[in-house]
C-alpha cells in the first residue's frame, strides 16, 4: 500500500468539514477483529472502518486518525484510500493502556465528520506483567471428586476508580465477586493447544468491588483440559489437576495501584457439582451451597511457569445466544416424558421444578427420536445426561453450567407434572456476528440454508468442531477446510478462525505434518492427510478472501509453507501423492456403514489434486507477501504437480481415473487439465454421471463442496440446480424432507423408515455438507467476491427457471451488499445495493459483457430468463 503520513493541523483548510462531507459517515471503527477492543492482544492493532452515505462524488483519498491517550492528543493524516486493516501509525500501546480513537475520511478538499470513538485497552502484553500464579487444590478436586470451589479475598483500601481481572485456568472457570458472577461468557478461557497457548480473558470488575473485604470465588470444571475426549475413559488429556490464575489490578482515586489474586493464601472446598464432563453431563446436589462456610477447607498448591503460554483472545467468547421455548410434550411408547424444542441445537435445558428435598431429576438429551423413543445410539458412549438432587425449595431452577449437549429432544425423569412453561432451551455458541442471509422462491432451500446456519452456530463452540453431541466434538481439520468459505459468508469468523489457525500452527509437527484435529488430542506422531491437513493452506486463503486480511497470510505463512514442503518430501520424482492418509473422500454415500473411508474416488487422485491446490495457494500467498523466490518456486511446483496429475490420471478425452463425481469435481474446479479437449470431455462426463445418478449426490466430504461449482464451470448450471433441488437420497433436500433442522453427517443419517443409520459415524448436526450454502450465495443468488474483502464482486445469478426468485445479503468488511432477482413476464429483474469501497460487475442472464457499478442502489432488467 502506497501511503505517506503527515501531522494534522486543525487550522488547515483540509482539516475542516464541508457540506459534502457532512453526509458521509465513518462507522464501525474496529481494532484488529474487534468492535469492543478491550484487553486487546497487540500493542499496534490494525484498524478498519466503513464509509456510509457517500455520494458518487465522494472518493476517499486519505484518512485522519486522532488518538487521545494520557500523554495527550495525537493526530495523523494518512494519504491512502484504504479502510481495512490499516497500520497503527502511533507509538505502540503499553500493557493496560486505555486510549480513545477516532477516524475521519477525506475526499479532495472535503472531510467527513469524525467517527464515534473506539475505546481500545491493551491487555497484559509482557510476561513480566504477570505477578500471580496458577493455584490448584492440594487434596480435593481429583477426577472423581466433583468441581472444586477456590476462594480468596481482596481487601481494598478504598473504592476503586478502575479494576481489572485477568483470568485463566486449566479447565473451565466461573468467577464471582461478592456472590456476583463476573462476565457473561461461558466455558472461559476456552480450548487452545494448552501446552503451548493458554488463553486469558480480561474483565472490567470496577462495579464488582467495594472498599474493604471482597469475597473472590472460582468454580473449576474439567472442560476440555481434563474431561473425556475422543474415546471412553480418555480423560486428563492435558493434565490431572485443575488450576486457576486470577490477577486483579485496582487503581484508586489518588493514582495508586494494588494487586490481588491467586496465591498460597487461597483455599479450596467441594462444590455442589458432584460430577461434570462435556460428554457425559453433570450431576449437582442442590442442597449444597457453593460457598466455603461450614466445609472442610483444603489448601492450595502454587504452580509456576505458565506466563510464557498466556495469550489474549482475538475472537469472541462462548455465550448464551438465544433462548428457545419447548414446543411439545411427548409421551413415548414406553411412557417416558420427552420435550421437543422444535430445533436441533447446542446448549442447555433449563427446568423450573418443585419437589421434596432429596428427590432426583434427570435430563437426557438426543437429536432425534427413533420409533418414538429418544434416539441415543448416535451418542455412542456419551451419556449426555444432567442430574439434580433437589433442595426442596419451591420453583427451583435447574440447568447445567459445566457441560453442553447437542439435542432437539430431552427426556425428563422425576418431574411428575411437567408443563411446557416449565422448560426451555438455552442456545450456546461462540458469539459470532451473523453476516449472510439467503432466500429463494423454494421454501425447501430456505430451510436448508437455515439448517446450515444452525449447524454452524452449534459447532462453532470455542473451536470449529465436527459435531456437538457424541463422544467426539473435536476440531477436525477436514471439516473446517471444506466449510471455511461458507463460514466466512454466514458469520464474521475472522477472529475465531484466526485464533484456531494459531493453534494449528502451534500443534504442527517439526516436519510440517498437520494434525487431523486441532487442538491435537489424537497425538498422532506423523499426521498427514490429504484434504484434512490441507486446512493449513485453505483456511488462511478463505479468510484472506473474505476479509481482505493479508496479516493472516503473514502469520500463517510458515505453517502453510511447512505443510507443502511436508507433502513434497513424501512424494517421489513423479510428484504423485500416493500416501494421502486414511480419509479420502470421507463418507461417500456408497461407503458401507462400517467403513466411511471406502469411497469411489481413488485416494491417490484426491491426494495429488490437493497437493496441486495447496501448492498454488502457497504460490499466491508468497506473491502477496513479496516473497518472490518462493512465489516462483511454488507456482512452478503447482504446474508440475498438475502435469503429473494429468499424465497419471486424465485421459486424452478427459476421463479422470476412478471415474466418479468427486474426481471430476476436483479436476474441473482445480483446472487439472492440459488441453481444452480434456476440459470439455471431463465436463461432459461429469454431466453424464450426474444424469445417470438421476441428479443425486455421489460425493463425500471432499467432493461435495465442489460438485455444483464443477457443473457450473462446465456450463451445466441446469444440472447443478437439478442436483440441488432433488429430494431423492442422497441429496441435500432429502434431510429437509425428513424434517431435519440441521445438516446431517451422512446423507442418510436417518433412513426413510425413521430408523437411524447403523453406522458409527452418524450425527444429525455436522456442517460439512452444508458447504453448499456458499454456492447458493454465489451462484443461485449471484453474489460472489472476486477480490479480497469483497473489494470487487461479481453479481451473476445462474438463472435456469428452476426458481422464480432468489436473494442474498452479506455484511462485507465495507458494509452490506444486497442482491435480489426475480423472474417477471419472461424477463429477469435484478436489484443490487453496493456499499462504498466495493465495485460490482453485473452479468445479467444472456449478456455478453458485464455492467460495472460502484456504490449505491442499482436496478437491472433482462429480456432473457436463462443464460
Amino acid at each position: 500500500m502506497s501511503q505517506w503520513l503527515e501531522e494534522s493541523a486543525d487550522a488547515s483548510p483540509q482539516a475542516r468539514e464541508s457540506p459534502v462531507g457532512q453526509s458521509v459517515a465513518v462507522t464501525r471503527l474496529r481494532a484488529e477483529y474487534q468492535d469492543d477492543a478491550f484487553g486487546i492482544a497487540t500493542a499496534t492493532p490494525r484498524l478498519s472502518w466503513r464509509i456510509e452515505g457517500a455520494g458518487t462524488e465522494w472518493h476517499s483519498d486519505r484518512y485522519e486518525l486522532t488518538l487521545e491517550r494520557s500523554s495527550g492528543v495525537d493526530s495523523v493524516i494518512v494519504h491512502s484510500p484504504e479502510q481495512l486493516f490499516v497500520p497503527w501509525p502511533f507509538a505502540p500501546l503499553e500493557s493496560r493502556e486505555r486510549v480513545r480513537l477516532r477516524v475521519r475520511s477525506g475526499s479532495g478538499f472535503d472531510w467527513s465528520a469524525p467517527s464515534a470513538p473506539l475505546i481500545i485497552e491493551a491487555g497484559l502484553l509482557e510476561q513480566n506483567d504477570w505477578v500471580r500464579d496458577l493455584i490448584s487444590p492440594s487434596t480435593i478436586g481429583g477426577l472423581t471428586d466433583g468441581a472444586p470451589l477456590l476462594f480468596g479475598e481482596a481487601d481494598l483500601a478504598a473504592t476503586p476508580v478502575t479494576a481489572r481481572l485477568y483470568l485463566t485456568a486449566h479447565g473451565i472457570v466461573e468467577f464471582t465477586i461478592n456472590g456476583r458472577r463476573v462476565g457473561d461468557d461461558i466455558f472461559a478461557p476456552g480450548w487452545t493447544a494448552y501446552e503451548k497457548r493458554l488463553r486469558y480473558r480480561t474483565y472490567d470488575i470496577t462495579e464488582h468491588l467495594q472498599a474493604g473485604p471482597n469475597r473472590l470465588q472460582a468454580l473449576l470444571g474439567n472442560g476440555w483440559y481434563r474431561g473425556q475426549l475422543v474415546w471412553p475413559e480418555n480423560r486428563s488429556s492435558y493434565g490431572d489437576r485443575l488450576a486457576l490464575l486470577a490477577q486483579i489490578e485496582v487503581t484508586y482515586a489518588d493514582g495508586s495501584l494494588e494487586t490481588f489474586g491467586t496465591d498460597a493464601s487461597w483455599g479450596a472446598v467441594s462444590s455442589s457439582i458432584l460430577f461434570d464432563d462435556f460428554y457425559d453431563g453433570q450431576r449437582r446436589d442442590m442442597r449444597i451451597a457453593d460457598s466455603p462456610e461450614g466445609k472442610a477447607i483444603d489448601t492450595v498448591d502454587v504452580q509456576r511457569g505458565a506466563f510464557h503460554r498466556l495469550v489474549a483472545p482475538s475472537g469472541p467468547p462462548v455465550r448464551v445466544t438465544e433462548t428457545l421455548p419447548a414446543v411439545e410434550l411427548i409421551t413415548s411408547p414406553s411412557g417416558r416424558t420427552i420435550v421437543d424444542f422444535g430445533q436441533n441445537l447446542v446448549g442447555w435445558v433449563r427446568l423450573r421444578v418443585s419437589g421434596a428435598a432429596g428427590d432426583e431429576v434427570t435430563v437426557r438429551h438426543a437429536e432425534v427420536l427413533e420409533h418414538g423413543e429418544l434416539g441415543v445410539r448416535p451418542l455412542r458412549s456419551a451419556l449426555a445426561t444432567s442430574a439434580y438432587i433437589l433442595s426442596g425449595r419451591p420453583d427451583e431452577v435447574l440447568q447445567p453450567t459445566l457441560t453442553f449437549n447437542g439435542f432437539r429432544y430431552a427426556e425428563i425423569v422425576g418431574v411428575p407434572e411437567l408443563s411446557l412453561a416449565d422448560v426451555e432451551a438455552l442456545v450456546l455458541g461462540t458469539d459470532l456476528e451473523r453476516t449472510g442471509w439467503f432466500e429463494s422462491s423454494d421454501a425447501r432451500l430456505n430451510r436448508l440454508h437455515e439448517n446450515v446456519l444452525w449447524s454452524t452456530r452449534g459447532n462453532f463452540l470455542a473451536v470449529p468442531t465436527d459435531c456437538p453431541q457424541r463422544d467426539e466434538r473435536l476440531g477436525w481439520t477436514g471439516d473446517i477446510q471444506v466449510f471455511a468459505p461458507t463460514a466466512t459468508t454466514l458469520f464474521d469468523t475472522a477472529g475465531f478462525l484466526s485464533e484456531w489457525l494459531e493453534d494449528l500452527a502451534a500443534e504442527q509437527k517439526s516436519d510440517g505434518g498437520v494434525p487431523f484435529v486441532v487442538p491435537d488430542v489424537l497425538r498422532d506422531p506423523d499426521p498427514a492427510a490429504a484434504a484434512w491437513s490441507d486446512a493449513a493452506t485453505i483456511v488462511p486463503e478463505a479468510l484472506h478472501l473474505a476479509y481482505g486480511d493479508v496479516g493472516v497470510l503473514e502469520r500463517q505463512y510458515a505453517s502453510m509453507r511447512a505443510w507443502v514442503e511436508k507433502v513434497r518430501s513424501m512424494v517421489g520424482d513423479d510428484l504423485l501423492w500416493t500416501s494421502g492418509g486414511p480419509f479420502g473422500d470421507w463418507l461417500d454415500p456408497t461407503a458401507p456403514p462400517e467403513d466411511a473411508a471406502q469411497a469411489q474416488a481413488d485416494p491417490d487422485v484426491v491426494a495429488t489434486a490437493y497437493f496441486a491446490r495447496s501448492s498454488g495457494i502457497l504460490a499466491r500467498a508468497a506473491a502477496l507477501l513479496g516473497r518472490h523466490a518462493d512465489a516462483e518456486d511454488y507456482a512452478d511446483l503447482a504446474l508440475r504437480v498438475r502435469a503429473a496429475f494429468v499424465s497419471a490420471y486424465v485421459s486424452d478425452t478427459g476421463v479422470v481415473h476412478s471415474d466418479c463425481q468427486t474426481v471430476y469435481a476436483l479436476a474441473i474446479t482445480g483446472d487439472l487439465f492440459e488441453t481444452d479437449h480434456q476440459r470439455d470431455g471431463a465436463g461432459r462426463r461429469l454431466a453424464e454421471l450426474v444424469s445417470d445418478a438421476e441428479y443425486r449426490v455421489s460425493t463425500g466430504f471432499v467432493g461435495t463442496p465442489l460438485i455444483l461449482d464443477a457443473l457450473s464451470k462446465a456450463g451445466r448450471e441446469d444440472l447443478a440446480h437439478r442436483m440441488l433441488l432433488t429430494e431423492a437420497c442422497p441429496s441435500w433436500l432429502y434431510a429437509v424432507s425428513m424434517g431435519a433442522t440441521t445438516v446431517w453427517e451422512r446423507w442418510d443419517s436417518m433412513l426413510p423408515d425413521g430408523s437411524i443409520n447403523p453406522g458409527t459415524m452418524t450425527s444429525f448436526n455436522h456442517y460439512a455438507y452444508g458447504a453448499v450454502a456458499d454456492w447458493m450465495h454465489r451462484c443461485v443468488a449471484g453474489l460472489a467476491p472476486t477480490s479480497p474483502g469483497y473489494r470487487t464482486i461479481e453479481v451473476r445469478p445462474l438463472v435456469t427457471g428452476d426458481l422464480s426468485s432468489a436473494s442474498a445479503r452479506h455484511l462485507s468488511p465495507y458494509g452490506e451488499i444486497a442482491v435480489s432477482w426475480r423472474l417477471e413476464n419472461g424477463s429477469t429483474k435484478l436489484s443490487l445495493s453496493v456499499p462504498y469501497g466495493v465495485t460490482a460487475e453485473v452479468w445479467m442472464p444472456g449478456a455478453s459483457a458485464p455492467t460495472t457499478v460502484d456504490h449505491g442502489h442499482h436496478e437491472f432488467g433482462s429480456t432473457s430468463s436463462t443464460p
